[in-house]
Formats: C-alpha cells, structure tokens, sequence
C-alpha cells in the first residue's frame, strides 16, 4: 500500500480539480459530441398539445342533443 498518493491536477474555470488516476478528463471533442447527439431543444417555449385526445376543456362541454331537465 505504499505508493505515490499525489493526484494530477487539472485547471478549470472555478480552480484546480484533481484527476483520480486511471480515469481520463473530459476533452473537448467528447462535449461536443455529447452535444451534437443531444436532441434539439426549442427556441421558445412550446403551447401545450390541447387538441383532439389532449384537450381537457372538450371534456368539460355539455352534449349537443341533451335531454331538457325533468324529460326523458
């Protein structure tokens, strides 16, 4: 169990960060290909589908041809 117990270090943006050994830093060409692989994301945010089987307020209608009140 005697062995070199130092880190590498790897600067960033918020400070030095050790690099656990065996284990390989993140480069560039990796978050970019993560990126490019991700799905598209809207510009703007999305109305929500309220339409056909998604529309909740069609549910809250009255039927056309209901029978008057107090008729069968």
């Amino acid at each position: 169990m005697s062995g070199d117990r130092s880190f590498a270090v790897e600067p960033t943006a918020i400070g030095p960060q050790a690099l656990i050994p065996g284990v390989a830093p993140i480069g560039l060409a990796e978050r970019l290909a993560l990126r490019a692989a991700a799905p598209l994301e809207p510009k703007r945010p999305q109305r929500p589908c309220d339409h056909g089987l998604f529309d909740l307020n069609a549910r809250n209608q009255l039927e056309l041809f209901a029978a008057p009140e107090g008729r069968s």
